[in-house]
């Protein structure tokens, strides 16, 4: 091996030097980018304030989709009231007989 002369590899050879400076920069910027997705791996806090939002966007879904049942289900309740309230006068004279009951006891 001659010294301040670098020797030819079976990689390098036939290859300009150029080549060789462009190919070693490209592997640095991939060196770079798995450093980079490594460290945003082991990054506790970020995971876990990200899973912190996605579990408060689904609880946000969940309490909208539930205000939607809880309208629709009243909308239902009073439009049937309306078209007979019968049933409805019957169940409330029953709850505040029930009621008065109870309390006439006390």
């Amino acid at each position: 091996m001659t010294e301040g002369k670098p020797t030819e590899t079976p990689e390098t050879e036939g290859r300009s030097p150029e080549e060789i400076r462009s190919n070693i920069e490209a592997t640095r910027e991939q060196m770079g980018d798995t450093v980079e997705a490594l460290a945003a791996k082991t990054d506790v806090k970020a995971h876990a304030k990200k899973s912190a939002e996605e579990a408060k966007q689904r609880a946000r879904e969940k309490v909208a989709e539930a205000k939607t049942k809880a309208t629709a289900a009243k909308d239902d309740v009073l439009g049937k009231a309306h078209e007979d309230p019968l049933p409805f006068v019957v169940g409330g004279g029953l709850v505040a007989g029930f009621l008065l009951g109870r309390w006439s006891k006390r």
